[in-house]
């Protein structure tokens, strides 16, 4: 059965308003914007011409990082992140990554399991968050 949610590659810019609004909403705007942003692919799904799901794709030689993923909280337990996610794995997949990863917050461990990730890493803080390394092998 085809997905009701349209995954669309989005620009950097686009990625920011939803980021900084379920990340980092206590930050400045700008905190949640990355150097390398311009050399990443952002995905989104809107509804009804909104952004409400974004991801960020960082691809290094045969290894590619997931970054600033973000549903905005009147959009969460829908699936659609699930169906970003589900997305992102295939595109990785279809480019010969060998490596899919992420840092996962430890409340999202569960959630990227379900998608084959395992935890690589002791936990560690970044920004006064509990974060794990999370891996997909896929060679």
């Amino acid at each position: 059965m085809p997905s009701p949610f349209q995954v669309h590659q989005i620009t950097a810019a686009e990625t920011i308003s939803v980021r900084h609004h379920v990340l980092w909403p206590d930050k400045p705007m700008d905190f949640c914007q990355l150097p390398e942003d311009q050399n990443a692919i952002h995905f989104g799904i809107k509804i009804e011409q909104k952004l409400v799901c974004v991801a960020s794709l960082f691809i290094n030689k045969n290894e590619a990082r997931l970054r600033k993923f973000a549903t905005l909280p009147s959009n969460q337990n829908q699936g659609l992140g699930s169906e970003l996610l589900q997305h992102i794995i295939s595109d990785v997949k279809k480019r010969n990554i060998d490596k899919f990863w992420l840092d996962a917050r430890e409340t999202a461990v569960p959630f990227y399991r379900r998608f084959g990730l395992t935890v690589e890493s002791e936990p560690f803080l970044k920004h006064h968050l509990t974060y794990v390394k999370m891996v997909l092998r896929l060679s």
